[in-house]
């Protein structure tokens, strides 16, 4: 859309925009108004989108219920650690494929991309013998370590953006004394914080939506991460209004961090899609 549009074909525009964004903001309106409402006032027919009375005890019992205060912590210690090890490991990564020219670089980039296309299924049983092995299950290991161990998206999302970069900055650098550490961290790690917000952000809802790893590797309950506190909770056979309160706890988490970076993450995308 641009100034010399048609007024008509604007107001049709603006129209299916906002038609698509109630249809994709409706469920979280009817889950929040949902987890607000009396037992009674769910089987209403028809239904009320403003619960009258509102009831904010719903949120108290599914806190209490499974111990969601714990499995909190859980998610939130596990986020961390994807952060942390998916950042650095995924920008230095990308920053050596971007800056240095090396024998069989192109094929090993090719390939890194090729483990994009290999569906996570075929990996999932040949991965939990390994961590059986190594004796890590039941533990926050395989759901944090391989995040350290570098991601084809977070590399190829780090990699388009350092390569757009103009290299004299490397080359001026070096010519000062920089070692490649130094240059890493001081110079092209401050200036890709557009992309390292856009990989946080994939990254925080990645893991703290993610069901089926802790669902594999995690038996003790007292490890459980929210997801399956959420599972946990409908398993109880708790009411409709009970089970929509444990899903707002554990979607608000997300909503919150895409609305306070939501400006970083936009021009993450937007930087390194277009240039490279």
């Amino acid at each position: 859309m641009t100034k010399n549009t048609p007024l008509p074909i604007k107001i049709v525009l603006y129209i299916l925009l906002l038609a698509g964004a109630f249809v994709m903001v409706f469920p979280f309106i009817w889950m929040l108004s949902t987890s607000l409402k009396t037992v009674g006032a769910i089987a209403e027919m028809p239904p009320k989108l403003i619960p009258s009375p509102i009831d904010f005890s719903n949120y108290v019992t599914a806190w209490n219920k499974v111990n969601f205060g714990r499995y909190t912590l859980n998610s939130f210690i596990i986020v961390v650690f994807d952060l942390v090890g998916a950042l650095l490991s995924s920008a230095m990564v990308a920053f050596g494929l971007a800056m240095y020219q090396f024998k069989l670089r192109g094929p090993l980039f090719v390939i890194m991309l090729a483990t994009m296309m290999v569906p996570s299924q075929v990996t999932m049983i040949p991965t939990y013998f390994i961590w059986k092995e190594l004796g890590g299950l039941d533990s926050f290991a395989p759901l944090i370590v391989p995040s350290f161990l570098g991601g084809a998206f977070g590399i190829f999302l780090m990699h388009q953006f350092l390569k757009s970069l103009p290299k004299e900055l490397y080359e001026s650098a070096t010519i000062d004394g920089s070692s490649p550490p130094g240059i890493f961290f001081r110079i092209y790690l401050p200036l890709a914080k557009p992309a390292l917000a856009a990989l946080a952000v994939f990254t925080f809802m990645g893991a703290w939506n993610n069901t089926l790893g802790p669902l594999i590797y995690l038996q003790t309950k007292e490890l459980y991460t929210l997801p399956l506190g959420l599972l946990y909770l409908k398993s109880e056979n708790v009411n409709q209004a009970l089970l929509m309160a444990g899903s707002v706890i554990t979607t608000a988490p997300v909503v919150g961090v895409y609305l306070i970076a939501q400006k970083q993450f936009v021009e993450g995308i937007a930087s390194t899609g277009i240039k490279g």
